[in-house]
């Protein structure tokens, strides 16, 4: 309270988000970044003054592409923005191009790349930053300005990504946290590393409050040598292969509590590519002098580098859903393209498991809708709990294909007149659609013949057994959590009901 009368509610707001340990003491460290915004001098890091760069290293030229959200697709354009005002929007607004497009890093610090020594076979996933969070731990705190230093291996991933925009945070608010990769190549003396990153930006500062811009995800690759003197090639990019790619999320008040909007747009690029190889920052000639490096007509020196002969390698595919169940259990369930479930439920007899919802739910642009708590039925809840569960993955890989669809995509497929079964299809669905998700178990030909939307779904797995009115939903007492027994009843009923059709 007294915080409050002597800084006001906006000046407590501000104080509470630099106050990480709610002690209403600043620490230095906690002032720093207050310090670095007045005097515009950011001091050097402890890690980074230990890992002082090799003079006679090798230098990777790296160029960020950037093309701002596209306005129009967020669902807050359809009223022209009503009720919302300029001002939370401004960080997104002003955000056009990259922060940095080009810059020089040395080669070693992309070691933190590099594999532990038990995490050398195709395709074995590692963490590079672990994911400290999950659907038990809670989510961090909204109210932040300021990305936290970075530590260890998280400085090269923020050194990165703050090539695109001055604040990221490399450990996103929200589960699953980090960074994971594995080899998806191996040669005498290189690996070929594939990566996926989960972080995000904040877009505002004080006064104004925070502005949270979330991509689904980070991926690429790295081509390093094993000693990781020589990087030949790196590439990182958000994939836009999705109608919608980014969540966003804006407060609209000084505390923690405060309302919170909440909506999902596209984004056609953002990417960091290197121009080359690395290259020697210093040349030295067969007699240990230095030389310059320039040719005697002021040319650069071209540098030539022997071809690569992989061993042993593992497409791009199969190392991208490699990483993805590291970041999602539930995906050792395969989720089949919208039209292909369908193509290969005919084929193989079986019924589909359909999950529509608003934000992807493979990716990070599925968020919870509440400043403190997964919204009920959000896609987020689901795939953290029963959809991981050891008895739904049984039973889906078992007797089900399983596919997920934004909303908006099965909209452009409804009007889509070229294919009319296709069509069909979407339009089945969507008439069983409610926000924010429906989970859908439907014959091969498009008949929905169970359906259940998941706020309803997790209300009354929350509820004592005695007090559910409904008998579709029986609870089992095979398995002590409700929210599992309570879907795999609803799987069978599904099949239970689809055995006339199937026959």
């Amino acid at each position: 309270e007294l915080a409050l009368k002597s800084l006001g509610s906006e000046g407590l707001f501000l104080f509470s988000s630099l106050d990480t340990n709610n002690d209403l003491y600043l620490s230095p460290e906690e002032f720093k970044p207050i310090a670095e915004k007045l005097t515009g001098v950011a001091p050097i890091s402890e890690f980074e003054e230990e890992e002082t760069p090799d003079p006679s290293g090798e230098t990777l030229s790296i160029v960020a592409k950037f093309q701002p959200l596209v306005m129009e697709t967020m669902t807050k354009s359809k009223d022209g923005f009503l009720g919302i005002s300029h001002v939370a929007l401004s960080g997104l607004r002003n955000w056009t191009a990259p922060a940095a497009p080009m810059s020089m890093m040395p080669a070693r610090q992309f070691k933190a790349f590099l594999p532990p020594k038990n995490k050398l076979d195709l395709g074995d996933p590692w963490w590079i930053i672990p994911s400290e969070l999950n659907i038990f731990t809670g989510y961090l705190s909204n109210n932040r300005f300021y990305p936290p230093p970075p530590k260890g291996k998280e400085i090269i991933i923020h050194r990165l990504l703050s090539m695109f925009h001055p604040r990221p945070f490399v450990k996103t608010r929200f589960a699953p946290q980090g960074a994971v990769a594995c080899i998806q190549a191996i040669s005498t003396f290189y690996y070929t590393i594939a990566f996926r990153i989960h972080a995000e930006f904040q877009l505002n500062e004080p006064p104004d409050f925070p502005f949270w811009f979330s991509p689904g995800q980070f991926t690429g690759h790295i081509i390093l040598s094993k000693d990781s003197s020589h990087v030949r090639e790196f590439k990182l990019f958000v994939p836009n292969n999705r109608s919608l790619n980014v969540d966003m999320e804006w407060l609209y008040g000084a505390s923690e509590s405060s309302n919170m909007e909440v909506d999902i747009g596209y984004l056609p690029q953002m990417e960091l590519e290197s121009t080359g190889p690395s290259i020697p920052s210093v040349i030295h000639d067969e007699n240990g002098n230095v030389i310059d490096s320039r040719d005697p007509s002021g040319e650069p020196i071209q540098f030539v580098f022997e071809e690569i002969t992989w061993q042993q390698e593992i497409p791009w595919e199969e190392a991208a859903q490699k990483l993805e169940v590291a970041m999602y259990p539930f995906k050792k369930v395969s989720y089949l393209p919208f039209t292909q479930a369908f193509e290969r439920a005919k084929a193989e007899k079986k019924l589909v498991h359909s999950i529509l919802l608003w934000g992807a739910l493979d990716d990070q642009s599925c968020k919870p809708l509440s400043a403190s708590l997964p919204l009920p039925g959000s896609g987020r809840t689901l795939r953290e709990t029963v959809l991981e569960s050891s008895p739904i993955l049984t039973l889906l890989n078992e007797s089900f294909i399983s596919s997920w669809s934004l909303v908006k995509e099965l909209e452009e497929l409804q009007t889509n007149r070229e294919n009319e079964f296709y069509s069909k299809l979407a339009d089945l669905h969507l008439e069983k659609y409610n926000f924010p998700v429906e989970m859908i178990i439907c014959l091969p030909n498009g008949t929905v013949i169970h359906h259940i939307n998941a706020n309803y779904f997790l209300d009354i797995t929350s509820m004592k057994p005695e007090d559910v009115e409904s008998s579709i939903f029986s609870f089992s007492t095979n398995f002590e959590d409700p929210s599992t027994a309570t879907y795999l009843q609803f799987l069978k009923e599904g099949l239970q009901r689809a055995k006339p059709y199937m026959q």
